[in-house]
C-alpha cells in the first residue's frame, strides 16, 4: 500500500514538474524591417533553456518595421516603434500599441500614435512605467508619451529636436533611465555625446542637467548602452568609432571616462560598424556586436568595473545588429540582419564566450530580440 502511495505521488508530482516546465518555457519575440505593407514582422519563439532550442510559435503583423519593441509584464502590453519617416500618411514615425494573448498566442492592436520627426529607433519605459520614452535617429530628436491608467499612450509631454540648423546631423540612437530612475540618458551618435536629463514624472518633462553634456572623440558614434546594477558604471558601445567605453556615474558630476578598449578582433574600424551591448546575467561580462567583423566581443568586468578583453565568437551570419541574453544565462542569441537569421549559442560559463552554435531560426531582418517574463 505504501508503495503504491508513493508511486501514485511520484507520478504526481512529476506531472506538476512537467506542467510547470512547459509553463516555465520563455518566449522569444524578433521584431525587424518590412518592405512591404502587412508583412508579420514580429516573430515568437518558445525557449528551451534545457537544449537551447527554439519552437517557432508564430508571426504577426504589428506595423511597419518595428525595428524596436519594449512591454509591461503588468498589462501585457507590447509597445512597439515602427521606424518609418510616415505613419498612417502623415510625416512622423509610429508608436504602435498591442495587447499579447499570451494563451491564444496573438497579438490584438488597441493604439497608435504618430511620433514626431519620424525614424523613432528605441523605445524604453520611464522608472515608473507611467510614460514611454523614444529616440528618433533621422533628425536627431526625442519624445516622451504619457500612459493612462490602463497603460495605452495618452499624449505626447515633451519633445526635444537637438539640432535645428541641421537637423539631419544629429541621431538619437538610444534613450534609458538609469538603474535607479533618478536620471534619463541618451546617446547621440550624429553629435558624439550623451546627454543627461532630470524627469518630472508629474509634468512629463525632460530637463537637461547642470553637467549632463558627456562630448566623446569626433567620430566614436555613441550607440547603445548599458549599466551595472548599482548604476556606478556606464558601458557604451560607439557604433563608429568601434570601440567599448567605460565611464564612471557620479551624481552631480559630468560622466568621467575611465577606459576605452577596441571592440573589433582586428581590421579597419570604417569597414566595421558596433551594434549591441549587454551585460550577463551574473555581472560578470559584458557583450558587444561587430557588424562586418561579423563576431561577438566579450570582456570580462573587472571588479573596479573595468574591462579586460576576453575574446571574440562568430555571431553565426551577416550583421549582427542585436542580440540578447536568455533569462537562464546559459545563451546567448544573435540576430543577423544581413542574413535573415537568428542563432543560439551556448555561453561558456568559465570564460564567457558564446562558443557553440546549438540551433538557428530564420527571420526576416531581424533588429530586436526580447525574452517575455
Amino acid at each position: 500500500m505504501i508503495r503504491k502511495l508513493l508511486s501514485t505521488g511520484f507520478i504526481l508530482i512529476s506531472a506538476i514538474f512537467l506542467l510547470t516546465s512547459c509553463r516555465q518555457s520563455p518566449r522569444l519575440f524578433v521584431g525587424g524591417f518590412t518592405e512591404r505593407e502587412g508583412e508579420k514582422a514580429m516573430a515568437v519563439f518558445e525557449f528551451k533553456p534545457a537544449s537551447g532550442k527554439l519552437k517557432y510559435v508564430f508571426a504577426s503583423d504589428v506595423g511597419p518595421s518595428p525595428s524596436w519593441f519594449c512591454y509591461s509584464g503588468t498589462t501585457d502590453l507590447f509597445y512597439i516603434a515602427n521606424e518609418v519617416m510616415e505613419f498612417n500618411g502623415q510625416f512622423g514615425g509610429g508608436l504602435s500599441t498591442f495587447r499579447y494573448d499570451e494563451e491564444n498566442s496573438g497579438f490584438e492592436k488597441v493604439n497608435e500614435m504618430l511620433i514626431p520627426y519620424g525614424g523613432p529607433c528605441y523605445i524604453s519605459m520611464s522608472a515608473d512605467s507611467g510614460y514611454l520614452f523614444i529616440a528618433n535617429y533621422p533628425n536627431g530628436s526625442i519624445a516622451v508619451v504619457r500612459l493612462d491608467e490602463s497603460g495605452l499612450p495618452e499624449m505626447i509631454t515633451d519633445t526635444i529636436l537637438y539640432d535645428r540648423e541641421q537637423p539631419d546631423r544629429s541621431h538619437a540612437h538610444m534613450i534609458l533611465h538609469d538603474p535607479a530612475g533618478r536620471h534619463v540618458y541618451v546617446t547621440d551618435l550624429g553629435l558624439d555625446r550623451i546627454v543627461a536629463y532630470d524627469f518630472n514624472s508629474t509634468t512629463g518633462k525632460l530637463k537637461q542637467l547642470e553637467n549632463g553634456i558627456t562630448t566623446l572623440p569626433q567620430g566614436s558614434g555613441p550607440r547603445h548602452f548599458t549599466f551595472n546594477s548599482d548604476g556606478k558604471r556606464l558601458y557604451v558601445i560607439n557604433e563608429l568609432g568601434s570601440t567599448m567605453m567605460v565611464f564612471a556615474v557620479e551624481e552631480g558630476k559630468e560622466l568621467r571616462l575611465l577606459q576605452t578598449l577596441p571592440a573589433m578582433k582586428g581590421g579597419i574600424a570604417s569597414n566595421n560598424y558596433c551594434a549591441e551591448v549587454r551585460i550577463s546575467g551574473d555581472g560578470r561580462f559584458l557583450y558587444g556586436s561587430n557588424r562586418g567583423e561579423n563576431n561577438i566581443a566579450t570582456f570580462k568586468i573587472l571588479p573596479d568595473g573595468l574591462l579586460e578583453p576576453a575574446g571574440h565568437s562568430s555571431c553565426g551570419g551577416d550583421w549582427p545588429r542585436n542580440f540578447v541574453i536568455d533569462p537562464s544565462g546559459r545563451y546567448l542569441i544573435s540576430g543577423n540582419q544581413k542574413s535573415d537569421k537568428i542563432t543560439v549559442f551556448r555561453i561558456n560559463r568559465s570564460d564567457g564566450l558564446a562558443e557553440k552554435a546549438v540551433d538557428s531560426a530564420q527571420v526576416r531582418m531581424p533588429a530586436c530580440l526580447k525574452f517575455y517574463k
